[in-house]
């Protein structure tokens, strides 16, 4: 498996990432665009879903979000989902002048990045196939089903406060992603987070963080990809919900499955959020290689 180390511009912030040539192509082949979801660097198992399309005739561009890993952008460690989305279109712009590119594009997401990728695929068409893995469909409504409603105010306050702290020049308010005891604080409160992101932090990207901007929580429930669902069409989408997921609940993909318009498909893979990345992976793995397969391979 060959891959190559990348970086391009992305408005006067150089992102980085990895290429990953079509195998055995003895040309150019469509082009797979990658990015991890909410905090996570590339190490954490992007490579694999990358190796799987690399070995099936796909190139595979993965590239680490602004603000974290490899990538510059400041302020580190903050979440801008829109600025995700334009990122992931300086991806499209840059592979489409990769030589092994044929300008065929499909776009991978997974979790916070399978939201972008409907965001993604309804406003730009030079995208061909869509694969949203257990995706974040409203920020909004995903806030809600995680903190308790009474704890809400007290969100609204610390932003509140953490705004004017800003503007008055002060740093930006800090919270950690995970954390052990559902009940602290952080911005992704349930135990299979915390075991996931620990774990695979230490296992395989050390230089993952175990924070964000508090900046980042308000944003994210301001953010709603569902908004945006049956603007897809016609380009082919493929919804990936998992059986057990608490993190991005699948009531709430099968549900915005139903208000995107063909061509679509749905499969629930099974488990939670996380087996998508690890026990369930060659289910994942598989079903997104067959939908870019039948709709950027097949003439």
């Amino acid at each position: 498996m060959t891959r190559r180390d990348i970086e391009f511009d992305a408005e006067g912030v150089t992102l980085r990432g990895w290429f990953y040539p079509a195998e055995d192509s003895t040309g150019t082949a469509p082009t797979i665009v990658m990015a991890h979801g909410f905090s996570a660097v590339k190490e954490m198992y992007l490579d694999k879903f990358a190796e799987v399309f690399s070995a099936n005739g796909l190139n595979a561009l993965v590239f680490d979000n602004r603000n974290f890993g490899d990538s510059d952008g400041t302020p580190r460690l903050e979440i801008d989902p829109w600025a995700q989305v334009r990122d992931y279109r300086h991806a499209i712009t840059y592979a489409n002048t990769l030589p092994e590119d044929d300008g065929r594009i499909g776009v991978w997401g997974s979790s916070y990045s399978g939201g972008h990728v409907l965001v993604v695929g309804a406003i730009d068409r030079r995208v061909k196939a869509v694969v949203a893995q257990v995706p974040l469909i409203s920020g909004y409504d995903n806030i809600r089903a995680l903190v308790r409603s009474d704890f809400i105010d007290g969100f609204r306050t610390q932003f509140d406060a953490d705004r004017m702290a800003r503007f008055h020049g002060k740093e930006p308010a800090m919270v950690p992603v995970v954390a052990e005891n559902p009940l602290d604080p952080s911005a992704l409160p349930t135990p299979d987070s915390w075991q996931w992101f620990t774990e695979t932090g230490k296992n395989r990207a050390p230089n993952w963080k175990n924070e964000v901007t508090l900046r980042t929580v308000e944003m994210l429930g301001e953010y709603n990809p569902v908004d945006y669902i049956a603007q897809v069409s016609p380009t082919p989408l493929l919804i990936l919900p998992a059986r057990g997921d608490v993190l991005t609940p699948s009531a709430f993909a099968i549900a915005a499955y139903e208000k995107a318009l063909e061509p679509k498909k749905l499969v629930i893979l099974p488990g939670g959020h996380f087996d998508a990345y690890v026990k369930g992976f060659d289910a994942s793995s598989g079903a997104a290689l067959d939908w870019f397969r039948e709709h950027l391979l097949t003439p």
